[in-house]
């Protein structure tokens, strides 16, 4: 063995342990930084020939990697559903999809985002969250490219408002009472000709939204119109829009105009709804959209009335109260009157082997030959996990195991270098065997 070698490979060593305590400094200054993942540096032995007699020694090679596919432990957040701020975390192997800005598309498990002064949600690095706008309609994403991808943006959710196009209305009407004369029903009595008086079994009252988005109170009246022997019923369902109520009006009933909507509905003896079939009717929302009330589900059984269900769709213009992400990763605004607006669809990436993806500057991925192509899909699909909101992904680096590796490099350093003293000894004493 060489002296020249045996110096050479001192210094490839002490060239190894100096990339390891790269590493161990790297992952040790991004131990709180959000989604990172830690770098592994790992050794390889490089022989060369030796002949008969006679060994030269090799080098060490040491070669850094990221591991990506650890899972990090997630770590709650507060104040993560304001319209300013999202917090998101991956519960599995997918990634977030995220733009510069400037054509170039990454991948992150960075999910700490803010909206800028554009209305785009952006991270720490300054990197876009990237989805689909919703509806999808014939946007439905592609899997193996970023296709149709777009920022995500919140400002088009700021005053926005939705006339109301459809609702649902389902209740419990008791069995028995009297059924009322058509002379006395509501939807007989409305009008400046209405008669006295007027009888009815149950009202109940829905709030929806015109075309400006003003609240119109649409008051319903359900009146029992006859039974027959086997308990079979029908009932009649009036709407009136209560705008149109005269309190200065003497009569016990007072609206100045006919119902917005008339409807028959009928029970067979189970209690079980039959008519109308689809069980929904159309009301005219006075400056605004005709509305398709659905009854499905209403039911005449043994117990007293009682309202079951009472949504419609549509809000006023306001500003987001709430911004929500569901586990498919629905980005949805809710707004102060508690309408809920579907905003963004967001994808979650994967490939093939993660830990060889190519890590770039701000804790985001690029793939390549080795890492596989991206495919691209939702959370709870293909094996991609689900996002959840109001979490973020802690650092996978364990900092007692770093400064574990960081002495181990220390002392591994020293030897080498002790090697490498050694050897320049030696060289000293075959030069001066010449004086």
């Amino acid at each position: 063995m060489s002296i020249g070698g045996l110096m050479r490979t001192s210094v490839s060593g002490m060239n190894a342990q100096a990339t390891r305590l790269a590493g161990v400094s790297e992952n040790i200054a991004n131990a709180n930084t959000t989604g990172y993942k830690r770098q592994t540096t790992e050794f390889s032995a490089l022989v060369l020939a030796s002949g008969t007699g006679r060994y030269t020694s090799g080098v060490v090679e040491a070669n850094t990697r990221q591991l990506v596919s650890e899972q990090g432990g997630l770590s709650y957040t507060v104040n993560s559903s304001t319209s300013q701020a999202v917090d998101l975390a991956i519960q599995g192997k997918g990634m977030l999809v995220v733009s510069d800005g400037a054509g170039g598309t990454f991948l992150t498990r960075a999910g700490s985002f803010v909206k800028n002064g554009n209305g785009d949600l952006v991270n720490a690095a300054g990197y876009i969250l990237q989805g689909y706008p919703l509806p999808m309609d014939d946007t439905a994403g592609v899997l193996n490219g970023f296709a149709d991808l777009q920022n995500v943006n919140l400002n088009a959710s700021q005053l926005r408002l939705k006339p109301t196009d459809s609702g649902i209305f389902r209740v419990n009407l008791p069995i028995g009472g009297e059924a009322v004369d058509e002379s006395q029903r509501p939807g007989e009595n409305g009008g400046e000709d209405r008669t006295d008086p007027v009888k009815f079994n149950h009202t109940d009252s829905i709030v929806v939204y015109d075309d400006a988005g003003q609240e119109v109170i649409l008051d319903i009246y359900m009146t029992k119109t006859g039974e027959a022997a086997d308990g079979s019923a029908t009932w009649e369902y009036a709407v009136f829009d209560r705008a149109q109520a005269s309190t200065g009006n003497s009569a016990p009933f007072p609206y100045n105009e006919a119902p917005r909507t008339r409807v028959d509905v009928s029970f067979d003896p189970s209690g079980k709804m039959t008519a109308p079939d689809p069980a929904s009717f159309a009301i005219d929302i006075p400056n605004g959209r005709e509305m398709r009330l659905d009854i499905g589900g209403t039911t005449q059984v043994g117990a007293a009335y009682q309202p079951l269900a009472a949504t419609v769709n549509g809000n006023p213009p306001g500003s987001v109260d709430q911004i929500v992400v569901g586990d498919d990763g629905t980005v949805s605004a809710r707004f102060r009157s508690g309408e809920l607006v579907g905003l963004f669809k967001i994808p979650l990436a994967m490939v093939e082997s993660p830990d060889n993806l190519r890590s770039m500057p701000g804790n985001v991925f690029v793939a390549g030959r080795e890492s596989g192509e991206v495919l691209l899909g939702f959370g709870g699909e293909s094996g991609l996990g689900s996002l959840v909101h109001g979490a973020l992904e802690q650092s996978t680096v364990d900092l007692a195991s770093e400064l574990t590796t960081m002495i181990e490099s220390q002392r591994s350093y020293t030897a080498n270098s002790k090697v490498f003293q050694t050897g320049s000894e030696i060289l000293d004493v075959l030069v001066n065997l010449k004086r």
